[in-house]
């Protein structure tokens, strides 16, 4: 097996060596020939992989080629995520269906490299040689498309650059976490390669006076890191993070201006101005708003903040958005379910928190809506919560002097401000400003080393590795949003049961009430796990009441792991194996989420 690991790795070192050619090419057109030759060193060894499966050769020789051939689809990964998602989703995607983006009432199966993965690991099975061809069939179809994108896709320095950043992020937050090498666990290994890549593209842009060794050290350490500590469950992920990611992002940014390489200035989720994923603005909220003039404003957002804690949008006049949304429970109100608007009835389901609502870009449980003003409108004039009218909120709110004064500093340039949409959208922005990324967690990465125990550090690297609890509630928002684009949340089904103790799943169906579509039975929006100490009680349905409840429940498997017969379950069936101790350690790192600094605006 290694001999044949050492010469699928000679192909891809050849390949890499032949780029030094060229030299008079300007950086662009070097990188781009870099790029392509990364490319043409995957489609080889796909094609090789496939040759052997049809030779019936050996279950190692087969995962060794596997492993190759992806260690160099990760040299062309930067460049191929950032100018080509959707191939590369093809290529390297999650392995769950989909519903269809052109037509949702069907679902596209999933291909690439992680559905192969399966099929050849932890052991192959040759029973399924048929299926496994046809997979890598296709995904060397998919690298012959990604080629032909490649070959007509031209490179500038900013987004070039802009790529390498995203890529150390994709690392951080996906790869270091098993992300899409669940099976073989060779995710540590395909960092490397990812990062190999970054300083092979990156010595392109060494800045006038600067010797490149000293330019590389950084990505050569981080590098060396990954290499060196190359056991997934006891790798320490929080010194790579802050000990060598975080240094390989600065020195992009750093590297972009010393060559006079200019940010990009598209409006994105997270900033292309952020120097490392950590930034205390790293995320801007406006990214998720459907136009400019919804952007978020001082005068809105005070108006927003008024709004929010006035009973006069609310049928009877007793209810505001802060009666299930109370500022000192994190914006949730502490109950399983919150009491209806007739007083004795419940609502369907837990109250979520509003802290950093804004920074996901679909919201409630069931993803029903993409705007914080079209959630807004949702609460209101539901019958259960506040079973109010926009348009008799309106009229009461255009008389009212104070908010007269409040609307026309919100809205100067319109002749009549006290609309329902600028109620909506002032609403919105409050919810927008309720920003929390101030934890110890978020402090320490900043580098106060002072702010996290040794103890919540294990959780950490227990979180991001071993538990898999990263692969869902992705750092640093613990939420859903998927990075490094943060443009896309997900929903999962995890097996919820209709309380502690039980073994019957929760009837409420979820996602699936909304097109009725099979896959989304029971499927639900990944929450935040931010401030997660103050929000109980925990799931949908509010089940849980304490942090060892939940995490018992994740460590036995989720629903699966309750015996409920749950075909289209995503979270892993196996079971964790998590110690009482790591799963303490784990509960300890989740209380240095907490920040309530947005509490107070």
């Amino acid at each position: 097996m290694r001999n044949a690991f050492a010469w699928f790795s000679f192909i891809v070192l050849c390949f890499i060596a032949s780029c030094k050619s060229g030299k008079q090419l300007s950086r662009p057109e070097n990188i781009k020939q870099y790029y392509l030759q990364q490319i043409d060193a995957t489609d080889t060894l796909v094609r090789l992989l496939k040759f052997r499966i049809a030779e019936d050769a050996s279950g190692d020789t087969l995962q060794a080629m596997f492993k190759a051939a992806r260690l160099a689809y990760k040299k062309a990964e930067a460049l191929a995520a950032y100018y080509t998602p959707l191939t590369v989703k093809s290529i390297n995607g999650a392995p769950v269906p989909e519903m269809d983006a052109n037509d949702q009432h069907t679902t596209t199966q999933p291909e690439g490299f992680q559905v192969i993965e399966p099929l050849l690991f932890p052991v192959y099975d040759t029973a399924q040689k048929t299926m496994l061809e046809e997979y890598v069939a296709v995904l060397a179809a998919d690298m012959r498309r990604l080629k032909m994108l490649a070959l007509q896709q031209e490179l500038a320095d900013a987004q070039i650059l802009d790529a390498l950043r995203q890529e150390v992020f994709r690392v951080i937050t996906l790869g270091i976490s098993g992300f899409d090498s669940p099976v073989a666990q060779y995710s540590l290994p395909e960092a490397a390669s990812a990062l190999a890549a970054v300083r092979d593209m990156l010595a392109f842009y060494t800045p006038e006076g600067r010797q490149p060794d000293s330019l590389l050290k950084v990505a050569n350490n981080a590098i060396g890191y990954l290499t060196t500590h190359h056991d997934f469950n006891s790798f320490d992920r929080m010194a790579f993070i802050t000990g060598y990611a975080n240094p390989l992002s600065r020195l992009i940014y750093q590297v972009a201006g010393e060559t006079g390489v200019k940010t990009p200035q598209q409006l994105t989720a997270l900033r292309s101005s952020a120097v490392t994923l950590f930034d205390a603005d790293a995320f801007n909220p406006d990214a998720y708003m459907a136009s400019p003039n919804a952007y978020s404003t001082r005068g809105k957002t005070l108006l927003g903040s008024r709004l929010f804690y006035d009973p006069v949008l609310s049928g009877n006049g007793k209810r505001s958005c802060a009666s299930c949304h109370q500022p000192d429970k994190a914006f949730t109100d502490g109950l399983e379910k919150s009491i209806a608007f007739d007083g004795v009835s419940r609502t369907k389901r837990n109250t979520p928190t509003l802290l950093n609502a804004a920074l996901q870009p679909s919201l409630f449980y069931d993803m029903r809506v993409a705007y914080l003003e079209d959630q807004a409108t949702d609460v209101i004039t539901s019958k259960d919560e506040m079973h109010g009218s926009l348009e008799q909120a309106v009229r009461a709110l255009a008389g009212n002097p104070a908010y007269d004064t409040l609307f026309k500093k919100a809205f100067p340039e319109e002749q009549q401000p006290v609309t329902a949409y600028n109620l909506r959208n002032a609403i919105g922005s409050y919810i927008r400003s309720l920003i929390s990324l101030n934890a110890p967690f978020d402090r320490y990465v900043r580098g106060d080393r002072s702010q996290l125990t040794p103890e919540q550090v294990r959780g950490f690297n227990l979180y991001m590795g071993k538990a898999k609890c990263g692969t869902c509630h992705f750092t640093p928002l613990f939420n859903g949003t998927v990075p490094p684009e943060f443009t896309k949340v997900e929903s999962e089904v995890i097996g919820v049961p209709v309380a502690v103790n039980s073994t019957r799943i929760d009837p409420d169906s979820g996602r699936y009430n909304l097109r009725h579509i099979p896959l989304h039975r029971f499927a639900f929006r990944t929450p935040t796990l931010r401030n997660i100490a103050l929000t109980a009680p925990y799931m949908h349905n509010g089940a849980y009441k304490t942090l060892e409840e939940v995490m018992d429940f994740y460590n036995k498997g989720g629903g699966a792991g309750l015996h409920m017969q749950l075909e289209n379950q995503t979270l892993p069936f196996d079971r964790l194996d998590l110690s009482k101790k790591e799963q303490q350690e784990i509960i300890a790192f989740l209380h240095a989420l907490t920040d309530t600094a947005a509490v107070k605006l």
